[in-house]
């Protein structure tokens, strides 16, 4: 086949060979939750933290942020304390889960803010690319799909594999106990399925994301800067 725009050095056909895992995986999955609320009572945070008790059954280690104290994305310089360790627990991270209230049809500023703060590179490293996504909204009324939708947009910008699956909560205050423990039912049955599907992607793309989002258009341009900075020698 005849393809002239493109280098077959760099391109070379995918195979199952190189999809094997590379690395050190004694380790339990890690998995990075995010919620969108600093209310006392939020339900944002006691879904989180249900699904949390369902990832540490199937042998996760589940790490929750507290967005509180968090400052407003650009508002202090990027050394702040909450601003590290956001992205360490990010960098750290094989998967996450972001979930988020609805509010005014959209996701809260509290879980808008936690996604700015991590960038799309780094240094040399990506927070964010790579890792596996679920996504979650509580609704305050009737079933909404807003948030989650928004999630997923954010996640592909951030160069997540989300998975297909998904948990929307209506009227969540009558899905919740006063101990914050979620009542049974077809919704908690879904957040048991998503961090189910969540869990065994997670495991699947350990030791594969590197290879899984190696690209041609980077690779091409990482040589042709080799190929300037080698005639700026001459």
């Amino acid at each position: 086949m005849d393809l002239p725009n493109i280098n077959p050095a760099l391109l070379e056909p995918p195979t199952l060979d190189q999809l094997a895992p590379v690395g050190d995986f004694d380790h339990p999955p890690r998995i990075l939750m995010l919620y969108g609320s600093l209310r006392e009572r939020s339900f944002s945070r006691f879904l989180t933290e249900e699904a949390a008790r369902i990832l540490e059954h199937f042998g996760a280690e589940v790490k929750i942020f507290d967005p509180t104290e968090l400052p407003m994305a650009g508002s202090v310089p990027e050394d702040h304390p909450k601003v590290r360790e956001l992205r360490a627990l990010s960098l750290w991270s094989e998967g996450q889960v972001w979930c988020s209230p609805e509010r005014h049809g959209a996701i809260t500023a509290v879980m808008k803010n936690q996604i700015d703060w991590i960038p799309l590179e780094q240094g040399a490293l990506r927070p964010s690319q790579g890792r596996t996504l679920a996504v979650m909204q509580v609704c305050g009324g009737s079933q909404s799909f807003n948030v989650v939708n928004t999630l997923r947009l954010l996640g592909r910008w951030m160069r997540m594999f989300t998975i297909p699956n998904q948990s929307s909560v209506p009227m969540a205050y009558k899905e919740f106990d006063d101990a914050g423990r979620m009542r049974p039912s077809a919704y908690y049955e879904r957040v048991v399925d998503v961090m189910e599907e969540l869990y065994k992607m997670t495991l699947l793309l350990r030791g594969r994301t590197d290879y899984l989002t190696d690209r041609y258009s980077e690779r091409n341009e990482r040589s042709m800067k080799a190929i300037n900075r080698q005639l700026e020698k001459i």
